[in-house]
């Protein structure tokens, strides 16, 4: 993963597609990666070929490709969300017993996840929001954000009612604690460390104005 980083601002908020190229392209050559259900399944079509980067889905896959289109949808060929997607030369297949082996046992070398919040001390919360009615969907997404060697996080960074998504410590159920390490977002990007929180880049927004708005202390890359 990219290891010099410099702030950057733009004048525009991201959108899905402007923020799944940055997190493709921040992803080393060689990495074996899984990508999560929602807005993480979007970084595969900004892969390059020369990255030789390799793509797991917690369904039983390994050498996956970008999303399925017209005539190269096989409705038997999916990742973990049920979207259509295309193989790699060398991809293989296994039990899905096999696949979470593979993510408990550390051999991931990043994971990207959505949530509904990430806490200023990495801490994560994504399957539930303890709203009564609402439908938990865990997954694997406990056993990636923790076996990952690195977990990042796409999401929204804030919620209908303005709320910032980055908060100084979760009310949702917990996923995973101390496991994010970046977050990409429409308005900012962060990194968080031992140091705190950092943001790499702005989007749409002003350093002072995003400060202002979250409820966390933030720094300059």
């Amino acid at each position: 993963m990219s290891t010099e980083m410099t702030f950057t601002h733009t004048d525009a908020a991201l959108d899905r597609n402007e923020l799944a190229a940055i997190v493709a392209a921040d992803i080393a050559p060689g990495s074996f990666v899984n990508l999560g259900i929602g807005q993480p399944t979007l970084v595969s079509n900004y892969l390059t070929a020369e990255q030789g980067v390799t793509l797991h889905t917690e369904n039983g896959m390994l050498g996956m490709g970008p999303a399925a289109e017209g005539d190269d949808i096989d409705p038997d060929l999916i990742n973990a969300g049920k979207i259509p997607v295309t193989e790699l030369p060398g991809a293989s297949y296994f039990h899905h017993a096999d696949s979470f082996a593979m993510m408990r046992g550390g051999h991931l070398d990043v994971c990207v996840l959505g949530a509904f919040q990430v806490s200023a001390s990495g801490d994560l919360a994504n399957w539930h929001t303890g709203a009564p009615g609402a439908i938990p969907a865990v997954g694997g997404a406990m056993d990636l954000a923790i076996g990952a060697k690195e977990t990042w996080v796409m999401m929204g960074l804030f919620a209908k009612d303005g709320s910032s998504k980055l908060v100084s410590e979760l009310t949702y159920p917990v996923t995973g604690l101390g496991c994010v390490s970046r977050i990409y977002t429409e308005s900012a990007v962060f990194v968080i460390d031992a140091s705190g929180v950092s943001v790499r880049s702005t989007h749409g927004i002003g350093f002072e104005e995003l400060a202002e708005r979250l409820p966390v202390a933030l720094r300059r890359v």
